[in-house]
């Protein structure tokens, strides 16, 4: 019975069991509809891009995907983007080649309501964002089973422990490698003894078929990551460093084994084993290194409790902590890990938050506080209401923004990738030259060129330039400073959304502060208070004014008031915030009458038509009531620890630092003046802030903005790098790049200093595998190397750029200098 391919999934079948459409054949009604499907869509050009090769035919559409659209799997795997569409992160199953990325993209892209679809090749990792009033996921699925491929939702833990598994398959491939080499080792010994003193033909013949015995497991079995990595290298057209390894080896043992079976020459065999042991080892050394480098991860994963005891209706249940909800009660018990976000419900409590913060002292709180995640209660036994699910909470946040970070790529790493991949090429190329140089050229160095060790010695130069190549040094330099520098950064505190950041603050020029929260602690207190209406009606009216604004200045005249009076809150309507400068209400009487209160500084009065002067060097509040002034506060704000210090130090590192605030010019002053900032703006609202980062960009200076409210965010949202304080208001963290989880200056500083350290190491590392090659490859074509220490020095030149990358970790007291 002849054999006939599908026209869909290519591969090849009787004929008889074939179903023919036409002139094309298909092997099930799976590969037919898919066929069609592709073609009426436009999409036919994905059988150009598959070529010769076969493809799993589609899987039958069952009935689980209903799971995908229950509440609990939303809860697990789905989130919201800003926009309002939902996102998830699926692994695909069935893709083999580009074009399988290329054809589920096409499909995805082309689906109504999918709004982004990007596929990782090498991982199979596909993150789908998607308008959920268009279009559901079980249809996402159904969609992407229609064309032959499967998904299923991104579990962190089962990636976990498929990367465990993996380390243990490579660490037991190296120690067979290990053992074998050794023992080839011990034989080579005699061998290249017997080479100067004599030895028996037939002893070294012995010896040549045990370095067989022991080469051969090591070539096709602890190298088989290498064949495989080559595999897909040219499956995807690329000729990658895991190929020039296993072209180098192969042809040793080709070569070997035809010196064993009756050949002239000397074998190779050990050189074959060497070439893998060595690389493995370096390659099981990388992976060290940058299991060190994702420590910190792992840390704050494994400190996650999984349940959490809540009270309802007065009665305790556990529950894991997926299921627990906004408006929950938890109870901790000392010692305990927060979970989730939350307000304290008990009188009193004492955190350690040095987990987010590296604040080592407990922090007291009282009731009404917040609570984050992943801290620890001190003390006794507290309760606390839920603000943020596990899935929002800070800690979850963090975990998040590492990984996100960790799998980033910055342009430079992009850049050495590009030239990573040509270089493969090259080498090959300039192999295959210098084979035909030697060979038909008779170059002769003092060697005995009569027939085959002509031949021989042409073969092992030729092998000796592949192998000592190191593209593997130039693709390492950049992603294993990042890793290293991304931990650390992490472990102070600091957590950068993506890894370019760490390139561009490296770079960057000018860094704008916001002044109130930023430079300043943010805790205003009331110095000096005037009540030109001491009446505790019109009291109650400010009260109830200033509780509906979440600024530090209303916050700090709400305690005042709270400490001095006791006041009650009145229903007001109408109320408007009005960015950078207050809030104004309306409020009825019993009799029906109107007031309209005002609250905030000089210019929100202004704009309101009310004619009063104030002069202060401190920030002002003021209230008026129908146009009339009834009470005005001054606030002093104190500065945050080592502020002056830390301006000085960044100044010092060739930064220009500019002061952006919305308080009065007298205020701006005698901050800028304490800290010895020489340029700063004043009086200016959130888009006046904009409007400033937006100029600075515009004379070619790299802008880095830290600010913590809501009116820093648009400003934040237009500088090169945004950085947010962690006590930053939500919509200021979700435009920032960086967020600075324990709100110091200090850790502002150290963000430039490892930034800069990093990026001064990437350029180091290329600069070491530049120069590696550039030494080592002339040397190689000139015959000065043979295969055995090619192998070596390649091993050694990767382990240099991660050893290098290691002195990241280093502090340095001369570090400011450094970044000078």
């Amino acid at each position: 019975m002849s054999k006939i391919k599908c026209n869909h999934c290519h591969l090849e079948y009787d004929d008889d069991i074939m179903i023919k459409d036409g002139n094309l054949h298909f092997c099930c009604k799976g590969c037919q509809g898919v066929y069609h499907l592709l073609k009426s869509d436009g999409l036919d050009s994905f059988y150009d891009k598959l070529g010769n090769k076969t493809i799993t035919p589609p899987i039958q559409a069952d009935n689980d995907v209903e799971k995908f659209d229950t509440q609990s799997f939303e809860e697990n795997f789905i989130s919201v983007t800003n926009d309002g569409y939902k996102k998830i992160d699926l692994i695909i199953e069935g893709i083999h080649c580009a074009a399988c990325v290329w054809l589920n993209e096409k499909v995805l892209f082309n689906t109504d309501g999918i709004i982004e679809a990007n596929i990782n090749f090498s991982t199979n990792k596909a993150k789908i964002v998607w308008d959920n009033e268009k279009i559901n996921l079980s249809q996402i699925i159904l969609k992407i089973r229609s064309i032959g491929y499967n998904a299923y939702a991104y579990d962190a833990s089962i990636a976990d422990e498929q990367a465990s598994k993996a380390k243990r398959d490579f660490f037991i491939r190296m120690m067979v490698a290990v053992f074998a080499t050794m023992n080839i080792m011990m034989l080579s010994v005699a061998k290249y003894t017997g080479f100067f003193t004599g030895i028996d033909e037939e002893i070294k013949n012995y010896i040549h078929i045990a370095e067989f015995i022991f080469s051969t497991p090591v070539l096709f079995y602890s190298g088989w990551i290498f064949f495989k990595g080559a595999y897909y290298g040219l499956k995807n057209r690329i000729l990658n460093m895991d190929f020039l390894v296993i072209s180098g080896a192969s042809f040793s043992y080709i070569f070997s084994l035809y010196i064993l079976f009756g050949g002239k020459g000397e074998s190779y065999f050990d050189s074959v084993a060497m070439i893998i042991t060595f690389v493995l080892v370096g390659k099981y050394l990388e992976v060290i290194g940058k299991k060190s480098a994702v420590d910190t991860l792992d840390k704050i994963k494994s400190s996650i409790p999984l349940e959490a005891t809540i009270i309802e209706e007065g009665v305790k249940k556990v529950l894991p902590i997926n299921s627990v909800k906004v408006g929950d009660i938890v109870e901790l018990k000392a010692g305990e890990k927060a979970s989730f976000d939350g307000k304290l419900i008990s009188s009193s409590a004492s955190f350690d938050e040095s987990s987010l913060s590296g604040e080592s002292l407990p922090i007291d709180k009282i009731k009404g506080e917040k609570i984050f995640s992943g801290t620890i209660n001190n003390e006794s036994v507290i309760r606390y209401e839920v603000e943020k699910t596990y899935k929002d909470s800070t800690l979850n946040s963090i975990v998040t923004l590492l990984e996100d970070s960790l799998s980033s790529k910055p342009k430079i790493e992009h850049k050495a990738n590009e030239i990573s991949k040509g270089f493969s090429l090259t080498i090959l190329s300039l192999s295959i030259i210098t084979f035909i140089v030697w060979y038909y050229f008779g170059i002769d160095l003092g060697f005995d060129y009569d027939g085959v060790n002509h031949f021989e010695k042409s073969f092992i130069v030729a092998i000796s330039v592949i192998v000592i190549a190191c593209p593997c040094a130039l693709a390492l330099a950049t992603p294993i400073a990042n890793l290293i520098g991304i931990s650390e950064l992490a472990k102070r505190g600091l957590l950068f959304k993506e890894a370019k950041f760490i390139e561009t603050l490296a770079t960057a020029d000018t860094l704008v502060l916001d002044k109130t929260g930023t430079i300043t602690k943010g805790k205003l207190k009331v110095k000096k208070a005037k009540i030109l209406d001491n009446n505790i009606h019109k009291l109650n009216l400010l009260y109830s004014l200033i509780i509906n604004s979440n600024h530090p200045i209303s916050k700090s005249i709400k305690r005042y008031l709270q400490d001095n009076y006791t006041l009650q809150e009145k229903e007001l309507f109408d109320i408007k915030t009005i960015s950078a400068k207050g809030v104004i209400a309306k409020y009825r009487n019993i009799d029906g009458k109107k007031f309209n209160l005002i609250g905030g500084n000089i210019k929100l009065l202004k704009d309101n038509k009310i004619n009063y002067k104030f002069d202060s060097e401190n920030s002002i509040y003021l209230f008026a009531i129908d146009s009339k002034v009834i009470a005005t506060f001054e606030l002093e704000d104190e500065l945050k620890d080592n502020a002056k210090e830390t301006i000085f130090n960044i100044n010092s590192m060739g930064i220009n630092t500019v002061m952006l605030t919305g308080d009065n010019n007298k205020t701006a002053s005698k901050v800028a003046k304490q800290l010895g900032i020489r340029n700063y703006v004043s009086d200016v609202n959130p888009i006046e802030k904009a409007q400033f980062i937006e100029d600075l960009k515009k004379h070619n200076r790299i802008v880095v903005m830290a600010g913590d409210g809501i009116n820093d965010s648009v400003a934040l949202a237009k500088s090169d790098v945004a950085i947010a304080m962690g006590n930053s208001a939500d919509i200021a963290l979700s435009v920032s790049d960086i967020v600075l989880l324990n709100n110091s200056l200090k850790s502002l500083e150290e963000s430039f200093i490892i930034s800069k350290r990093t990026y001064k190491f990437i350029k180091q590392n290329l600069l070491i595998s530049l120069i590696y090659n550039a030494i080592t490859i002339p040397l190689a074509i000139a015959g000065y190397v043979i295969p055995l220490v090619a192998a070596l020095s390649m091993s050694l030149s990767s382990l240099l750029v991660v050893g290098n990358s290691m002195r990241i970790k280093l502090k340095n007291r001369g570090e400011i200098n450094d970044c000078k």
